[in-house]
């Protein structure tokens, strides 16, 4: 026993106090005087073994019940069957704080105790890139694709050795696919294995027909289906159509990355398609219909209010495109873009001017600046 001040005055905490609460008091105050910080510096040798001592007693319940009640003579020889010091032989500067240390290095990598690594590892999942037209995206559709994946090395069964059975635990690693060093005390380093590459598992004699990694290569086919209303981004997971899992893990899933290709008449906007039409100078005063063919294909009638202006709109309901997993539509926009001749002929300039002439005042000065 190095202190005899109370242990949790020492970790600056309460008596009731949490095990988590404790552990974070202890990191905190471990880190401000441990002696690779604070080299020459007794006091804070001092302190840090002061701490050390009160968190080993206090991070254990039973060793923790026990110095409630008794205080520290319950960890002097003698003291109600409580044994020996346990302190005794341990040394906080040395290979002991090592392991004390390696847990909090364990709790800033959020990784904790090495554990062995699992055999087997799930495929790695595989991309596919579908380019749809508008029209397409409007009615979806059913499309066959081919990919390349993999299955299972039918010579190994998947393990990759050439006698098709588990390859047994790496030595180095101890299974874990992870190796550990301690640099100046204070620093700890976890890199992968390179005895192993992070499987866990040592192969000596590679299969042959794989080389070692278990699977072959697979070409197949499979049928996609587009869902009507797809939109531009989307992506699309199929279960189980990746890679061959590792060492029989689980495969893989595929994605499929939709891209909807820009129309030329209409933009998209979700479900609402918007486009702009011409029209010309007569057809915005007097007003009119025209015809638009929809992104379904049938023609849609357009009308024309009279004394429609430019980038005026009018709106379509139900003429967009469809939702996903629905019946309803969206809307179509139509934005009118009045076209304003360059040339005229001489009698239409003739029926400008007297259109002009009927016009009122307020009117005239724009046409004289148009055509005067």
């Amino acid at each position: 026993m190095t202190t005899t001040a109370d242990y949790y005055e020492v970790l600056g905490v309460t008596k009731t106090a949490s095990g988590d609460e404790i552990k974070k008091a202890y990191r905190k105050l471990a880190m401000q005087y441990h002696p690779d910080r604070n080299q020459g510096n007794k006091d804070a040798e001092t302190k840090f073994k002061e701490i050390n001592e009160a968190y080993e007693v206090l991070k254990d319940d039973q060793k923790r019940a026990a110095y409630d009640r008794y205080g520290h003579q319950a960890f002097t020889s003698g003291m109600g069957g409580a044994g020996a010091n346990p302190f005794n032989g341990f040394d906080f500067t040395g290979a002991g704080f090592a392991d004390v240390f390696s847990d909090i290095f364990s709790e800033f990598t959020g990784q904790g105790r090495s554990r062995q690594r699992s055999y087997a590892e799930r495929g790695d999942d595989i991309r596919y890139d579908i380019a749809l037209t508008l029209e397409e995206a409007y009615v979806g559709l059913e499309k066959e694709i081919n990919i390349t994946t993999s299955k299972e090395c039918d010579a190994c069964h998947g393990h990759g050795t050439a006698d098709g059975k588990e390859p047994p635990v790496c030595a180095t690693c101890g299974g874990t696919g992870r190796v550990r060093t301690q640099q100046g005390g204070f620093f700890v380093f976890e890199t992968t294995c390179p005895q192993c590459r992070g499987t866990g598992r040592a192969v000596t004699d590679k299969c042959k027909k794989c080389r070692g990694t278990g699977k072959e290569k697979l070409e197949k086919s499979l049928k996609i289906k587009i869902p009507a209303g797809i939109e531009n981004g989307t992506r699309m997971r199929v279960a189980g159509e990746g890679e061959v899992g590792k060492r029989g893990g689980p495969k893989g899933d595929l994605y499929v990355f939709i891209t909807v290709k820009r129309h030329k008449t209409y933009e998209r906007d979700g479900a609402d398609l918007f486009t702009v039409s011409p029209i010309s100078m007569s057809m915005a005063a007097m007003g009119g219909q025209f015809k638009l063919k929809g992104i379904d294909g049938e023609e849609i009638n357009v009308e024309v209010k009279p004394g429609t202006q430019p980038s005026d709109k009018l709106r379509i309901k139900g003429k967009g495109m469809r939702y996903m997993n629905s019946d309803k539509r969206g809307d179509l926009f139509v934005e009118f873009k009045v076209v304003i001749p360059t040339k005229l002929t001489d009698a239409q300039k003739e029926c400008l001017k007297q259109f002009d002439a009927a016009a009122p005042e307020e009117e005239k000065s724009f046409w004289n600046k148009l055509f005067g």
